[in-house]
């Protein structure tokens, strides 16, 4: 527990710190509305004694508005505290939001290939808006309702010792309790919002997945192991829940205490005369006073206990570090007028879940500026992986890869990851579009690209007409689907890579989903966009290879063959020649 609050509290300071001020703000009215909450019925005590003992009219007309005032006042505390909170917490949970879904971003892709995006979306969202309390008022009120259940028995032991030492025995005693039932919910509470995750992410794999679901009669398995995830989220929900149960019980227990003491010992005092009928109310007010805040006490805890399961699983996502980093000192790539050097010198590579099965295995090869590669092989042979250290998604585990000018090469290593990037331009199979104009999908949101730019690079690829077709031009909003036809996404991405204007351009199966006719509009395109540029092509079709300089192919991680292009047409003993007579889909299908 000692370590769970040293990190609630590092979380509190690192967020509410900006906002110390508003923060400040909120503290002076909570503590302003319990000071009134406790003055006001000093007044009433003093309005009850003045009938009592016939003081003047207008004297208690004086005490009873003065109280309907303050009442008043307090509301309008209470108010404020409530508005002044959510500004609070919507600015600290949508910080933390945002660190934490930049953080998911900065993680490297063996993160994602083990945590599925809906398991993440509960983490980044449901996890927050479950501190939104949390930050705003919960901590504040928390102290609040203490420091006001300590002035009211602190008040109740001036109004008659006795009666203030027996309601502190029973109030304390119910709080020791609320706090050890605490210690034990919260591991509980934590690990019916870890089931929750998982739940949520199989769904959106589900979801994701319901075409090829349905298509191989695959419902039966679904639901079979949704009703697994729900059945085991019901029990732990119910364990969380007689932990809750308990602890909504103990504020009847301690009241009952409680108003059983104030029955007996201020009844007797009062018709003893030893207590006027002022205080005998001012007792029951406290006692009433206190009701409140214990209950909202059981009810804070229990939403500090989500709070706190929510915090140590955000603190674990946070734990999760990347290994893909750069070096303080990095080196900037040089620039190559005629396309990037690549090198590969003896790369060895294992995915981590899978460190026992190599993926590539002696992989040597060097290609020269301006140099295009067809790379093929057949599924689970490496390709991809390939690509992907090159962009350095990984890192290899053995060997190194180097880029440069032909003159001086750098290990990817010493690049700084954005220079990299910045470097080579990727069009995979998949293209993603974003819920977001024509403009900001083709530019990612960066604002530089000016609009001539980008119309240039549509008439490059053979969008002009669609663009024109489009009711608001580049700031026509496409949905997450895009509405838009195989090709013509394609299309966009390959628009992507003429604005990059990189040196490096890998097409992993770029052409797979384009027909015919779609890849003729880009075969120009493509003509100019690898003009003095280096580039490597994962490709199954023919077509694709022919605009290749060298072939390489890869077999189970390992390089069995390399060379140019014409000098592997021309060797019947050659892989590709026998690639070539036998149809290269057929072979790689």
């Amino acid at each position: 527990m000692k370590n769970q609050r040293t990190t609630s509290l590092q979380l509190l300071l690192t967020y509410l710190r900006p906002q110390k001020w508003t923060v400040a703000l909120l503290t002076v009215l909570m503590l302003a509305a319990i000071a009134v909450q406790l003055i006001n019925p000093q007044i009433m005590r003093t309005f009850l004694d003045g009938v009592q003992n016939n003081r003047p009219l207008n004297e208690l007309i004086n005490f009873a508005a003065l109280f309907i005032i303050l009442a008043v006042v307090r509301q309008v505390f209470q108010l404020a505290s409530t508005y002044v909170g959510e500004v609070v917490a919507w600015t600290a949970t949508n910080d933390l939001r945002a660190d934490l879904a930049y953080h998911c971003l900065k993680l490297d892709m063996g993160f994602h290939k083990v945590h599925k995006p809906g398991e993440l979306i509960e983490r980044v969202d449901g996890d927050i808006n479950q501190l939104a309390t949390f930050f705003s008022q919960l901590v504040i009120r928390l102290s609040a309702n203490l420091v006001l259940c300590t002035g009211a028995i602190i008040l109740l032991w001036t109004i008659d010792w006795t009666i203030g030492l027996t309601i502190s025995v029973v109030i304390f005693s119910g709080i020791l309790i609320i706090r050890f039932l605490n210690t034990m919910a919260i591991p509980r509470v934590q690990a019916l919002r870890e089931i929750e995750a998982t739940l949520f992410g199989y769904v959106e794999e589900w979801l994701h997945g319901t075409e090829t679901i349905r298509s191989n009669a695959a419902e039966p398995f679904v639901m079979q192991r949704l009703y697994q995830l729900l059945r085991e989220r019901w029990h732990r929900g119910h364990a969380s829940m007689k932990l809750t149960v308990a602890l909504n019980g103990v504020p009847n227990t301690v009241f009952s205490l409680a108003y059983i003491t104030v029955f007996t010992l201020g009844a007797w005092r009062f018709f003893d005369g030893r207590i006027s009928i002022g205080t005998l109310y001012i007792t029951f007010y406290y006692i009433d006073l206190l009701r409140d805040p214990l209950w909202q006490l059981t009810r804070q805890i229990e939403q500090l206990q989500r709070a706190q399961a929510s915090i140590n699983r955000i603190n674990e996502l946070f734990a999760e570090q990347p290994t893909i980093l750069d070096r303080p000192r990095y080196t900037t790539l040089p620039s190559a007028a005629e396309g990037m050097m690549v090198e590969f010198d003896q790369l060895e590579f294992a995915y981590a879940d899978e460190p026992e099965t190599p993926v590539l295995q002696g992989v040597n090869f060097t290609l020269k500026p301006g140099t295009i590669l067809g790379l093929l092989g057949r599924t689970g042979s490496g390709k991809t992986t390939l690509t992907k250290l090159l962009i350095r998604f990984y890192d290899p585990t053995g060997g190194a890869i180097r880029l440069g000018d032909g003159r001086t090469q750098i290990d990817l290593r010493e690049v700084a990851q954005s220079d990299l990037r910045r470097q080579i331009g990727v069009v995979t199979q998949q293209v993603q579009l974003f819920n977001a104009t024509v403009r900001d999908n083709l530019t990612l949101f960066d604002d530089t690209f000016a609009d001539e730019n980008i119309e240039a690079a549509l008439r490059k690829v053979g969008l002009h007409n669609w663009l024109d077709e489009l009711p608001n031009g580049l700031d026509t909003h496409l949905a997450a689907d895009g509405g838009l036809s195989a090709g013509e996404a394609q299309l966009l991405a390959f628009t992507r890579v003429f604005l990059a204007d990189p040196q490096l351009i890998i097409l992993d199966e770029a052409s797979s989903r384009l027909d015919p006719a779609t890849e003729q509009l880009i075969e120009k395109a493509l003509d100019k966009l690898l003009e003095n540029r280096t580039a490597v092509i994962v490709a199954h079709r023919l077509a694709t290879v022919y605009r290749a300089d060298e072939i390489m192919i890869l077999s189970q991680g390992r390089v069995v063959e390399h060379d140019r292009r014409e000098a592997l047409v021309a060797n019947p003993d050659s892989h590709f020649y026998q690639l070539l007579q036998t149809g290269m889909t057929e072979a790689f299908a």
